[in-house]
């Protein structure tokens, strides 16, 4: 590590994160012997990192001289990829307590509406004792296979569903029938009953849900978003509900949040939101991974996560 006796870390984030994380931040950069300064107020010629959540709190990465990284907290990294200021390496988070949590978000709305828990939940009358499908005759296809979709995929695969999985390059995950490129995304979304968005957003996969691939998975079919909300063209998503094309969607990112009380979404009897908290980034286990990138840009190591800037993630 540098001779230097502590590195300055500049945390920006909006005050009840950087009250949440900054304890832990502090706690884990210890940990990993690295003595640290970690202010959200530094002097820009004094900085070594830049920690921060994608807002507007920073518009200038220029001004940072002797910065040698900028470590998002957050997965998604869209909203400063572009940015022509920031010339250092870029590193998004990837936190395993945030994997857990989105496999476990994916896992528990699959299984609701494989099984059919909407029928019996919101209404206690009748007795209709309708078996489902089992798991090994329900296609579920998994559009995305990085950290967070191939994980979900095969977690869905260990529970037995009939999983494939499209990437934009070839990938091969066990368990799951990867396919890639465009005909691989019609093969994937044909006769789907559940479809799940966890692809970045780019302009190659903005709208990858529109009218069009919309028409081809199994009629009723259920769209579950954790992803991001430019996945799905809004319109087309609500006129397949409407026409019975499509069972349900539960949707838990938008393309403006938080999303507009009077969102057509929002009253629309086959739509689910919830205000994106399938993956959380969880406080103690992505302050070590932002520690632990410190840790290594001092000694010297490559950084973990860097964003491929032509790729978008």
């Amino acid at each position: 590590m540098s001779a230097r006796h502590h590195v300055n870390v500049l945390f920006s984030a909006p005050k009840a994160t950087y009250e949440e994380f900054h304890p832990a931040i502090c706690a884990a950069l210890q940990a990993v012997g690295v003595p640290a300064r970690v202010a959200g107020d530094l002097a820009p010629d004094e900085v070594d990192y830049i920690v921060f959540t994608p807002n507007d709190l920073i518009s200038d990465f220029s001004v940072f001289p002797r910065a040698r990284a900028a470590l998002s907290i957050w997965a998604g990294v869209d909203k400063v990829l572009h940015n022509p200021t920031l010339t250092m390496p870029l590193a998004r988070m990837v936190d395993p307590g945030q994997r857990e949590g989105m496999v476990e978000f994916v896992t528990a709305h699959v299984l609701r509406h494989h099984i059919g828990m909407d029928r019996h939940i919101l209404s206690s009358s009748g007795w209709d004792q309708v078996a489902p499908k089992l798991a090994r005759h329900r296609k579920v296809t998994m559009l995305g296979l990085g950290e967070l979709g191939g994980a979900c995929a095969q977690a869905l695969s260990a529970l037995n569903f009939d999983v494939h999985g499209w990437s934009r390059r070839p990938r091969a995950l066990e368990g799951v029938t990867c396919h890639a490129g465009p005909d691989g995304l019609e093969v994937a979304l044909a006769g789907a009953e559940i479809i799940i968005c966890l692809l970045p957003t780019t302009p190659e996969t903005e709208n990858v849900l529109n009218a069009r691939t919309l028409s081809l998975p199994a009629a009723g079919a259920v769209v579950i978003n954790p992803g991001r909300g430019a996945l799905i063209d809004d319109a087309a998503l609500i006129a397949a509900l409407d026409s019975g094309a499509l069972g349900h969607a539960t949707l838990d990112t938008f393309r403006v949040e938080p999303l507009p009380e009077d969102h057509p979404f929002r009253a629309h009897p086959k739509i689910t939101v919830s205000p994106h908290v399938a993956s959380l980034v969880r406080v103690e286990t992505s302050a070590a991974v932002i520690a632990e990138n410190i840790r290594r840009g001092e000694a010297g190591e490559a950084f973990l996560h860097l964003v491929n800037r032509q790729a978008g993630y």
